[in-house]
């Protein structure tokens, strides 16, 4: 039976000992509808200065959201960097929000990320599938389960700097590795050669036709179930 692995050849190739029942996809990606807009308040952000810095961690807020806000603007004041920020399901608490910062409940990742000079996140799977597709750096704050592997895994392919720990991240810490983010030209020019190689991926497709050369193409079909008239009964 074929096993499906939903992430990009590009950020792990295929090593050469997997069996050939076992295939890389591509990752799948759920978009918005394109005519999705944004609020005119982001719009007027976004137009006013040079692309920000997204930071956000969705689910992630840790023990201390407010105190975890705090260390997010002190981080952005000391990086010299304007920022987008998403409170997401961890529920951020952010108070005395300086100009330079947006504050937003929830922006779709896939049209707001090419719009950021990097994005700095919890390295969830799928934030990191659409933060690589963006073609930006990626700067990972790893909290739990799989997100240690995937920040360790984008630093060493050049796609971002090396990932601070959830609980070792300092404001000084992380404004030193969102300025490495955004000055680094090298490491700007990975993450666009890399966004362009997922951008022509289309995972959900060659997952499609994997299943489907699995199961046979065409499959039998049957024609409709019709029941027998029921038997005659004698008077």
């Amino acid at each position: 039976k074929p096993m499906l692995s939903a992430y990009s050849p590009d950020l792990i190739p295929r090593p050469a000992d997997w069996p050939a029942n076992v295939h890389l996809t591509g990752y799948f990606y759920l978009d918005e509808k394109p005519d999705w807009q944004p609020s005119p308040e982001l719009q007027a952000f976004l137009d006013t200065g040079g692309p920000p810095v997204y930071i956000g961690f969705g689910s992630m807020g840790g023990r201390n959201p407010e105190k975890l806000a705090d260390l997010i603007l002190a981080a952005l004041e000391k990086s010299g960097q304007r920022g987008v920020i998403l409170a997401g399901w961890g529920g951020l608490r952010l108070k005395n929000v300086p100009e330079s910062v947006f504050v937003a409940e929830s922006v779709p990742h896939s049209w707001l990320f090419p719009r950021m000079a990097a994005v700095v996140h919890h390295g969830g799977a799928g934030t990191t599938a659409e933060g690589l597709r963006a073609g930006v750096p990626n700067l990972i704050v790893p909290f739990i389960l799989d997100q240690p592997f995937w920040g360790v895994r984008v630093h060493a392919m050049g796609l971002g700097p090396a990932p601070i720990p959830h609980k070792k991240q300092t404001a000084n810490r992380l404004a030193a590795a969102i300025q490495e983010a955004v000055s680094n030209p090298e490491m700007r020019q990975r993450a666009q050669a890399v966004g362009r190689a997922i951008r022509a991926e289309n995972g959900v497709t060659n997952a499609v036709k994997i299943v489907e050369e699995y199961f046979g193409k065409p499959r039998k079909t049957h024609p409709p179930f019709k029941p027998s008239p029921p038997p005659a009964i004698a008077c």
